[in-house]
C-alpha cells in the first residue's frame, strides 16, 4: 500500500490525466473522503526577514525561528490543535475550532511579548497571525490545502502587521458570545476579492503595564 503522501499525489496525478468528467468527479470525491475535513486553520507568520537577515546573517533569524517554534507549538497543543508543519519562519496549524484558535492566536502573542522581553531588541520576535475556517485537505498530518488555508494564509503572511490577529467573518461569526471575543471589522482584498474580517483586539503587554 502506498504511503499517504505518495498515494494523494498519485490520485491527484489520475485526476488530471482522467477526461471523462463522471470518472474524474469520482476520484475528486474518493480526495475528498481519504484527506478532506473541516477545521480551523491558523497561519503565522514572523516579521523581518529580508530586513533582519540582511542585517544580521541567517543564523541569527534562524535562531529567532526555533524560538518561535518552541514558543508556538505547546501552546498550539495546549489548546487543542497541532501543528501541521513549520515552514521557513511560518507555522501552519490546525484547531478544533475558532475559538480555540483564536485563544491560541493571543496567547502566542503574549508569549512572543514576553519572551521579547529577555532578548535584546535585534532578537525579538513579532509575528501576524490569520485564522479561518473551513473544509480543507489534511496529507499525512504534513501538509494541508484549501481555500480556509490560503485566506488564512494572506491574512498572516500578507495583510496583518506585526502583533495582529486577523480572523475572516465566517470564523469569527461561529465563535459564541460566551467566548468574549472582540474584534474590528475591516475589509481584506484576497486573491483579487473583497472579504469581510475582523482584527482581534486583544491587550497588549504595554498596555496592560500602562493601566
Amino acid at each position: 500500500m502506498l504511503p499517504n503522501n505518495a498515494h494523494f499525489q498519485e490520485l491527484l496525478l489520475h485526476y488530471s490525466q482522467e477526461t471523462n468528467p463522471i470518472e474524474r468527479k469520482k476520484l475528486e470525491d474518493a480526495i475528498w473522503h481519504a484527506y478532506g475535513t473541516k477545521n480551523t486553520v491558523l497561519v503565522l507568520d514572523m516579521f523581518g526577514f529580508s530586513l533582519l537577515t540582511r542585517k544580521y546573517g541567517i543564523i541569527h533569524y534562524l535562531s529567532m525561528i526555533r524560538r518561535m517554534q518552541l514558543t508556538v507549538e505547546p501552546i498550539i497543543t495546549g489548546h487543542g490543535g497541532s501543528v501541521i508543519k513549520f515552514e521557513a519562519d511560518n507555522c501552519f496549524a490546525i484547531l478544533p475550532d475558532p475559538l480555540a484558535a483564536v485563544r491560541a492566536a493571543i496567547t502566542i502573542q503574549h508569549a512572543l511579548a514576553s519572551s521579547n522581553l529577555l532578548t535584546a531588541d535585534e532578537l525579538d520576535i513579532q509575528a501576524s497571525i490569520g485564522i479561518d475556517y473551513g473544509q480543507i485537505l489534511i496529507v499525512n498530518h504534513e501538509d494541508i490545502f484549501g481555500d480556509a488555508v490560503n485566506r488564512a494564509c494572506k491574512m498572516g503572511e500578507d495583510i496583518g502587521m506585526a502583533e495582529e490577529i486577523l480572523i475572516t467573518k465566517e470564523a469569527m461569526d461561529l465563535i459564541p458570545a460566551e467566548g468574549a471575543i472582540q474584534g474590528k471589522l475591516i475589509e481584506v482584498s484576497i486573491g483579487g476579492l473583497s472579504t469581510s474580517a475582523y482584527s482581534i483586539i486583544y491587550k497588549t503587554n504595554t498596555e496592560e503595564e500602562q493601566q
